[in-house]
């Protein structure tokens, strides 16, 4: 990466990146690198930005299918969702800190900034 120098990160999600969400975070902090993220929580730690299902309304869906299953529905029978929410973190903190200006369009389609 030294070599190349890139214009940016992007982390997908996967239990070995988000196990080390915090050294991610470090790297493209420490190198100045706009990173995008899967999940609102690498944005809580320093990171950019992230854009993906709201994980608290997936979660409500979760508890949906628990109810609909403890009352005799069949798994099999249920049917298969995709996420309907997402959102969109930025941490402006992080934006200043390396040096990137994000347009007030994007601010404003923003589920959450941090300050």
């Amino acid at each position: 990466m030294d070599r190349q120098r890139p214009d940016g990160l992007y982390v997908s999600g996967g239990a070995l990146l988000n196990n080390n969400q915090k050294r991610i975070v470090g790297f493209a902090l420490k190198n100045r690198l706009p990173s995008m993220y899967q999940n609102r929580e690498a944005v809580d730690a320093g990171g950019l930005m992230s854009y993906g299902a709201d994980t608290a309304d997936s979660y409500k869906r979760v508890a949906y299918y628990i109810d609909r299953i403890l009352k005799g529905a069949k798994p099999a029978d249920l049917p298969v969702e995709q996420p309907t929410k997402f959102e969109l973190v930025i941490n402006l903190k992080t934006a200043k800190q390396i040096g990137v200006t994000i347009a007030p369009e994007v601010l404003a389609r923003a589920s959450r900034l941090i300050k």
